[in-house]
Protein backbone atom coordinates (compact mmCIF):
# COMPACT_ATOMS: atom_id res chain seq x y z
CA UNK A 1 0.00 0.00 0.00
CA UNK A 2 1.07 3.18 -0.73
CA UNK A 3 1.81 6.12 1.93
CA UNK A 4 -1.38 7.93 1.23
CA UNK A 5 -4.37 5.54 -0.06
CA UNK A 6 -5.99 8.80 -1.53
CA UNK A 7 -5.33 11.94 -2.92
CA UNK A 8 -7.71 14.65 -3.81
CA UNK A 9 -6.43 17.82 -5.43
CA UNK A 10 -8.24 20.81 -6.69
CA UNK A 11 -11.83 18.94 -6.13
CA UNK A 12 -14.61 20.85 -7.80
CA UNK A 13 -18.62 18.48 -7.48
CA UNK A 14 -21.58 20.36 -8.76
CA UNK A 15 -24.66 18.58 -8.71
CA UNK A 16 -28.62 20.43 -9.84
CA UNK A 17 -26.12 23.63 -10.21
CA UNK A 18 -25.00 23.67 -7.02
CA UNK A 19 -21.60 23.92 -6.09
CA UNK A 20 -21.47 21.16 -3.43
CA UNK A 21 -17.47 20.16 -3.52
CA UNK A 22 -15.02 23.19 -4.03
CA UNK A 23 -11.39 23.48 -4.38
CA UNK A 24 -11.14 20.14 -2.10
CA UNK A 25 -7.37 19.20 -1.57
CA UNK A 26 -6.95 16.21 0.85
CA UNK A 27 -5.01 12.66 1.43
CA UNK A 28 -6.02 9.57 3.33
CA UNK A 29 -3.74 7.53 4.69
CA UNK A 30 -3.78 4.41 6.81
CA UNK A 31 -5.80 4.37 10.19
CA UNK A 32 -9.39 5.10 10.79
CA UNK A 33 -10.20 8.49 9.23
CA UNK A 34 -13.27 10.22 10.17
CA UNK A 35 -15.28 12.34 8.20
CA UNK A 36 -17.18 14.27 10.28
CA UNK A 37 -20.42 17.20 9.79
CA UNK A 38 -24.15 17.93 9.04
CA UNK A 39 -26.19 16.80 6.72
CA UNK A 40 -25.93 17.96 3.10
CA UNK A 41 -22.23 19.52 3.26
CA UNK A 42 -20.97 17.18 1.10
CA UNK A 43 -19.95 14.14 2.83
CA UNK A 44 -22.02 11.64 0.46
CA UNK A 45 -20.65 13.77 -2.24
CA UNK A 46 -16.66 13.20 -1.70
CA UNK A 47 -17.43 9.38 -0.84
CA UNK A 48 -18.69 8.83 -4.09
CA UNK A 49 -15.88 10.68 -5.99
CA UNK A 50 -13.53 8.62 -4.22
CA UNK A 51 -15.33 5.09 -5.59
CA UNK A 52 -15.33 6.89 -8.81
CA UNK A 53 -19.24 6.97 -9.36
CA UNK A 54 -19.28 10.60 -9.04
CA UNK A 55 -18.86 13.22 -12.01
CA UNK A 56 -16.44 15.65 -10.89
CA UNK A 57 -16.39 19.69 -12.36
CA UNK A 58 -12.30 19.80 -11.56
CA UNK A 59 -10.05 18.69 -9.93
CA UNK A 60 -8.07 14.98 -9.71
CA UNK A 61 -9.26 11.71 -7.24
CA UNK A 62 -6.51 8.91 -7.11
CA UNK A 63 -6.36 6.30 -5.28
CA UNK A 64 -3.13 3.95 -4.40
CA UNK A 65 -1.77 6.09 -7.92
CA UNK A 66 -4.92 4.96 -9.83
CA UNK A 67 -7.79 7.26 -10.95
CA UNK A 68 -10.46 7.00 -8.85
CA UNK A 69 -13.01 3.97 -10.72
CA UNK A 70 -10.46 2.65 -12.72
CA UNK A 71 -11.02 -1.31 -13.07
CA UNK A 72 -7.60 -1.79 -11.05
CA UNK A 73 -9.40 -0.77 -7.95
CA UNK A 74 -12.75 -3.15 -8.04
CA UNK A 75 -10.71 -5.34 -6.05
CA UNK A 76 -9.41 -3.39 -3.67
CA UNK A 77 -12.13 -0.70 -2.23
CA UNK A 78 -15.28 -1.65 -0.13
CA UNK A 79 -18.00 1.07 -0.31
CA UNK A 80 -21.11 0.67 2.05
CA UNK A 81 -23.44 3.54 1.25
CA UNK A 82 -26.02 4.58 3.52
CA UNK A 83 -28.72 2.62 2.00
CA UNK A 84 -28.49 -1.15 2.33
CA UNK A 85 -26.93 -2.45 -0.46
CA UNK A 86 -28.39 -6.32 -0.10
CA UNK A 87 -31.70 -7.41 -1.41
CA UNK A 88 -34.23 -8.38 1.03
CA UNK A 89 -35.89 -11.15 -0.26
CA UNK A 90 -32.62 -13.06 0.65
CA UNK A 91 -31.33 -14.43 3.51
CA UNK A 92 -27.85 -12.78 4.53
CA UNK A 93 -26.55 -16.14 3.49
CA UNK A 94 -27.94 -16.49 0.17
CA UNK A 95 -26.74 -12.66 -0.37
CA UNK A 96 -23.06 -13.03 0.93
CA UNK A 97 -23.04 -16.18 -1.37
CA UNK A 98 -24.66 -14.30 -4.49
CA UNK A 99 -21.93 -11.42 -4.24
CA UNK A 100 -19.64 -13.45 -3.39
CA UNK A 101 -19.60 -15.23 -6.96
CA UNK A 102 -19.68 -12.17 -8.55
CA UNK A 103 -16.68 -11.43 -7.03
CA UNK A 104 -15.10 -14.81 -7.37
CA UNK A 105 -14.27 -15.24 -3.70
CA UNK A 106 -15.17 -18.77 -1.97
CA UNK A 107 -17.41 -20.05 0.83
CA UNK A 108 -14.33 -19.16 3.73
CA UNK A 109 -14.39 -15.85 2.69
CA UNK A 110 -18.43 -15.54 3.14
CA UNK A 111 -18.16 -17.06 6.50
CA UNK A 112 -15.03 -14.77 7.73
CA UNK A 113 -17.48 -11.90 6.39
CA UNK A 114 -20.27 -12.58 8.19
CA UNK A 115 -18.89 -13.59 11.51
CA UNK A 116 -16.77 -10.02 11.49
CA UNK A 117 -20.16 -8.39 11.34
CA UNK A 118 -21.43 -10.44 13.84
CA UNK A 119 -24.41 -11.88 11.67
CA UNK A 120 -23.49 -15.79 12.69
CA UNK A 121 -26.75 -16.42 14.03
CA UNK A 122 -28.78 -14.55 11.70
CA UNK A 123 -26.98 -15.79 8.51
CA UNK A 124 -30.26 -17.47 7.55
CA UNK A 125 -33.00 -14.87 8.48
CA UNK A 126 -34.42 -12.65 5.19
CA UNK A 127 -32.91 -9.52 5.21
CA UNK A 128 -36.35 -7.56 4.91
CA UNK A 129 -37.38 -8.75 8.53
CA UNK A 130 -33.96 -7.73 9.91
CA UNK A 131 -33.75 -4.34 11.58
CA UNK A 132 -31.99 -1.50 9.94
CA UNK A 133 -28.47 -2.10 11.78
CA UNK A 134 -28.43 -5.88 10.90
CA UNK A 135 -29.31 -4.80 7.34
CA UNK A 136 -26.68 -2.60 7.29
CA UNK A 137 -24.34 -5.26 8.77
CA UNK A 138 -25.22 -7.38 6.02
CA UNK A 139 -24.27 -4.23 3.65
CA UNK A 140 -20.78 -4.08 5.11
CA UNK A 141 -20.14 -7.95 5.23
CA UNK A 142 -20.64 -7.63 1.55
CA UNK A 143 -18.20 -4.60 1.17
CA UNK A 144 -15.45 -7.51 3.64
CA UNK A 145 -15.63 -9.64 1.17
CA UNK A 146 -12.86 -9.21 -0.90
CA UNK A 147 -10.84 -8.05 2.29
CA UNK A 148 -10.05 -4.26 0.53
CA UNK A 149 -7.20 -2.40 1.07
CA UNK A 150 -9.77 1.10 1.49
CA UNK A 151 -13.41 0.70 3.18
CA UNK A 152 -15.42 4.03 2.37
CA UNK A 153 -18.13 3.73 5.28
CA UNK A 154 -20.98 6.57 4.47
CA UNK A 155 -22.94 6.64 8.05
CA UNK A 156 -22.50 2.95 8.69
CA UNK A 157 -23.54 3.64 12.38
CA UNK A 158 -27.10 5.68 11.98
CA UNK A 159 -29.66 4.81 13.74
CA UNK A 160 -27.42 2.37 15.33
CA UNK A 161 -27.74 1.47 19.71
CA UNK A 162 -24.94 2.54 21.74
CA UNK A 163 -23.62 -1.06 21.90
CA UNK A 164 -23.39 -2.03 18.04
CA UNK A 165 -22.10 1.14 17.26
CA UNK A 166 -19.09 0.59 20.24
CA UNK A 167 -18.87 -2.81 18.67
CA UNK A 168 -18.88 -1.91 14.23
CA UNK A 169 -16.23 1.04 15.56
CA UNK A 170 -14.12 -1.40 17.40
CA UNK A 171 -13.85 -4.11 13.40
CA UNK A 172 -13.38 -0.49 11.97
CA UNK A 173 -10.38 -0.37 14.06
CA UNK A 174 -9.47 -3.93 14.00
CA UNK A 175 -9.38 -3.80 10.33
CA UNK A 176 -7.12 -1.07 10.36
CA UNK A 177 -4.51 -2.80 12.33
CA UNK A 178 -4.57 -5.50 9.54
CA UNK A 179 -3.55 -2.53 7.04
CA UNK A 180 -7.02 -1.66 5.60
CA UNK A 181 -7.52 2.89 5.40
CA UNK A 182 -10.83 3.07 6.68
CA UNK A 183 -12.63 6.51 5.55
CA UNK A 184 -15.73 6.69 7.73
CA UNK A 185 -18.58 9.76 7.88
CA UNK A 186 -20.25 10.54 10.24
CA UNK A 187 -22.78 13.72 11.13
CA UNK A 188 -22.65 12.43 14.75
CA UNK A 189 -20.44 14.33 16.99
CA UNK A 190 -19.56 12.38 20.15
CA UNK A 191 -18.20 9.61 17.62
CA UNK A 192 -15.19 11.92 16.69
CA UNK A 193 -13.03 10.38 19.55
CA UNK A 194 -13.57 7.10 17.78
CA UNK A 195 -11.26 8.09 15.31
CA UNK A 196 -7.43 8.16 14.60
CA UNK A 197 -7.54 11.74 12.23
CA UNK A 198 -10.72 13.53 11.81
CA UNK A 199 -12.13 15.40 8.72
CA UNK A 200 -14.35 18.32 9.50
CA UNK A 201 -16.62 19.35 6.79
CA UNK A 202 -18.80 22.09 6.40
CA UNK A 203 -20.60 23.47 2.91
CA UNK A 204 -17.81 21.45 0.86
CA UNK A 205 -14.78 22.58 2.62
CA UNK A 206 -12.66 20.97 5.15
CA UNK A 207 -12.49 23.04 7.79
CA UNK A 208 -10.51 21.20 10.46
CA UNK A 209 -7.61 18.36 9.73
CA UNK A 210 -6.26 16.58 13.03
CA UNK A 211 -6.55 13.71 15.75
CA UNK A 212 -9.48 14.55 17.82
CA UNK A 213 -7.23 16.03 21.03
CA UNK A 214 -4.91 18.22 18.30
CA UNK A 215 -8.47 19.80 17.28
CA UNK A 216 -9.55 19.93 20.93
CA UNK A 217 -6.27 21.97 21.37
CA UNK A 218 -6.17 24.11 18.38
CA UNK A 219 -9.81 25.32 19.16
CA UNK A 220 -9.58 25.16 23.36
CA UNK A 221 -12.71 23.35 23.01
CA UNK A 222 -13.52 20.76 25.71
CA UNK A 223 -15.39 18.42 22.75
CA UNK A 224 -15.28 18.06 19.44
CA UNK A 225 -18.70 19.57 18.34
CA UNK A 226 -17.51 22.81 20.33
CA UNK A 227 -14.71 23.00 18.61
CA UNK A 228 -16.54 22.52 15.31
CA UNK A 229 -18.73 26.15 16.27
CA UNK A 230 -15.46 27.38 17.47
CA UNK A 231 -13.75 27.29 13.87
CA UNK A 232 -17.10 28.08 12.03
CA UNK A 233 -17.40 31.21 14.05
CA UNK A 234 -14.00 32.17 13.03
CA UNK A 235 -13.94 30.94 10.13
CA UNK A 236 -16.68 33.59 9.48
CA UNK A 237 -15.03 36.45 11.16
Amino acid sequence: MTTNAVEVRDLDVVRGGHDVLRHLDLTIGGGVTGLLGPSGCGKSTLMRALVGVQRLAGGTVTVFGEPAGSPPLRDRIGYVTQAASVYDDLTVAENLAFFARVLGVGRSEVDRAVEQVDLGRHRDQVVGQMSGGQRSRASLAVALLKTPDLLVLDEPTVGLDPVLRRDLWALFHRLADDGAAVFVSSHVMDEADRCDRLLLMREGRIIGDGSPQEIRQQTGAADIEAAFLAIVEADAA
